[in-house]
C-alpha cells in the first residue's frame, strides 16, 4: 500500500464515513450550487466533493465547468498546497504517548483481532503500526478496504486538490476555511484514547456494516443526490453496535459548518469563489445551503 498516499487522504475518509447531517427541508438534488444576493457582486458556486472519488467523475456534472472558470478564487476545507508539511503534522499527532499502548487499551483477544485485521487489509500489523492512535489504525483500515472495494480510487487524483491545484494553474488565490489544526483535531484528539480503542474495536468486529455504508454512500453520492446522502446519515440501524454520540457527530459537523459560515460571507464578497467542501456539509439545518439562506443570500441548485 502507498502509505504517503494514505496518509494525505486519511482526513477524507475519516470524514466522509463519520459525518452526520440534520433534518432539511431542501427539495433539490445536486452537487453544485449557485450563491447569489445580499450584496455579491458576482455570484459564488459550492460544491460538494466526495475526497476519493476520481476527477473524471465531474464530467458528468452539468455547469461545474462553466461555474468553475466564472469565478476568482477556489476555496476548499484545508488549502493542500503543503501536503507534505500536514502529513508530519498528522504523524506527530497520531502517535500514542509512551505510556500507552494496545496491551492497555486493548484485551488481548481484542488486540489479536486487530493485528490479525490489520495484516490482512493493511500489510504489516501491531508490530510495525503499533505506535499510532486508534483513530488512525481506524483510517488506515478505512482507506485499505475502501481502495480494495473501489480500486479505481487507488490512482485517482482528488477532486479537492484538482480544483486547488487548476486554480493556481491561473493565478488564483486558494482560500482554507480550517488549519491543519482543526483536521487533525477532529481527526486524532475530540475523543479519548479509549473512545477511539472502543470505536476501532467495534469497527473490527463488524466489517460489514462499513462494507455497507461506503457502498449506499457510492450509489447516492454517483447520482448526485445530496437528499439520499442526508437520509443515509440519518438512518438509525437497530441496535447499532457502534453509535455516534451526538457531540461526535457535532465535532464533525454542525460545529464546524458554523464556522465556515462566520468566514464565508467576507471571503465571498472579496471574490467571486468556488466553493469544494464534503458533500455532507451541504444539506439539513445546520449544512451550509440552509445556513448561506439564513445569512440572506439566495442558494440554487445549479440545473442537470
Amino acid at each position: 500500500m502507498n502509505y504517503k498516499k494514505a496518509f494525505i487522504a486519511i482526513t477524507a475518509i475519516f470524514l466522509l464515513l463519520s459525518c452526520s447531517t440534520g433534518a432539511s427541508t431542501e427539495k433539490g438534488n445536486s452537487l453544485l450550487w449557485k450563491i447569489s444576493g445580499n450584496g455579491l457582486q458576482k455570484p459564488s458556486y459550492i460544491f460538494g466533493s466526495h475526497h476519493l472519488v476520481p476527477v473524471s467523475f465531474l464530467d458528468s456534472i452539468p455547469g461545474i465547468e462553466a461555474a468553475f472558470e466564472e469565478t476568482e478564487q477556489t476555496v476548499g476545507e484545508l488549502d493542500m498546497s503543503d501536503m507534505s508539511e500536514m502529513q508530519m503534522k498528522i504523524m506527530g499527532e497520531g502517535m500514542l504517548p509512551p505510556e500507552v499502548t494496545y496491551g492497555t487499551l486493548l484485551s488481548t483477544e481484542d488486540a489479536a483481532l486487530l493485528d490479525s485485521m490489520l495484516h490482512a487489509v493493511v500489510g504489516v500489523g501491531l508490530d510495525q503500526l503499533g505506535q499510532l492512535k486508534p483513530a488512525m489504525l481506524s483510517n488506515l483500515i478505512s482507506i485499505s478496504l475502501y481502495q480494495r472495494y473501489y480500486p479505481s480510487v487507488a490512482s485517482a487524483q482528488n477532486i479537492d486538490y484538482y480544483f486547488q491545484e487548476e486554480a493556481l494553474k491561473r493565478s488564483r488565490p486558494v482560500v482554507g476555511l480550517e488549519t491543519a489544526e482543526d483536521q487533525i483535531y477532529v481527526l486524532l484528539n475530540s475523543q479519548s484514547l479509549e473512545r477511539q480503542a472502543e470505536m476501532l474495536t467495534c469497527m473490527i468486529k463488524h466489517p460489514e456494516l462499513l462494507k455497507e455504508q461506503m457502498d449506499e454512500m457510492q450509489v447516492a453520492y454517483h447520482a448526485q443526490d445530496i437528499q439520499s446522502l442526508r437520509k443515509l446519515y440519518e438512518k438509525e440501524i437497530p441496535n447499532d453496535p457502534c453509535p455516534s454520540t451526538e457531540e461526535e457527530k457535532n465535532v464533525l459537523n454542525g460545529d464546524r459548518n458554523r464556522k465556515w459560515l462566520e468566514k464565508l460571507p467576507s471571503i465571498m464578497e472579496e471574490k467571486s469563489s468556488f466553493i469544494a467542501v464534503g458533500c455532507l456539509h451541504l444539506p439539513g439545518d445546520d449544512g451550509l445551503i440552509e445556513g448561506l439562506r439564513k445569512l440572506g443570500y439566495s442558494v440554487e441548485a445549479v440545473s442537470r
